[in-house]
């Protein structure tokens, strides 16, 4: 009786040197690592116009129109390489088009080894361009960073036989 046992277990971890540098990940191998995302990335733009005339009969009128315009990555989002930086940064895209992407990269002030999203950040969030222009980012995104998912496949190999005995 032989028993073949394959075990596989997929569980997402954060991209860190150590994660590259152990699977030997270049430039090139990048590109056939599916990257996701650790938590939600909301990034926002709006724009207001307005005026103020006077009407037919004299009343004063005030014109004001706004336009908001919003792009939500959820938790888990996949995206893919699309360059190293010139600082060891990791570009991303998450949608066909020009300029929609977004760069990660370690923190100095973090020594964990995660790259985590770069922004222009603020007290209240960030300022990052998208599709080549500029959004907000909400401050929940700054805790954002790359993680990939892991498989272990381990492979066992077991024989086993009843030994029958003997009779004397």
């Amino acid at each position: 009786f032989v028993a073949l046992l394959v075990t596989s277990c997929g569980t997402m971890a954060p991209y860190t040197d150590t994660l590259k540098e152990q699977y030997d990940l270049s430039p090139e191998n990048m590109m056939k690592v599916q990257f996701f995302t650790s938590s939600n990335i909301i990034l926002e733009k709006s724009s207001s116009s307005g005026n103020q005339t006077t009407g037919d009969d004299g009343t004063l009128v005030s014109n004001t129109s706004s336009t908001q315009e919003r792009v939500i990555i959820p938790k888990n989002t996949a995206c893919r390489f699309e360059k190293q930086g010139p600082n060891n940064e990791i570009v991303v895209r998450f949608e066909v088009g020009n300029g929609k992407i977004l760069t990660f990269a370690q923190r100095p002030t973090q020594t964990n080894g995660k790259y985590y999203l770069v922004a222009d950040w603020k007290q209240n969030g960030g300022t990052v361009v998208y599709g080549n222009e500029n959004y907000n980012v909400q401050a929940g995104g700054s805790s954002a960073f790359l993680v990939v998912k892991q498989k272990n496949l381990a492979r066992k190999k077991r024989k086993n036989r009843v030994a029958k005995g003997m009779k004397v």
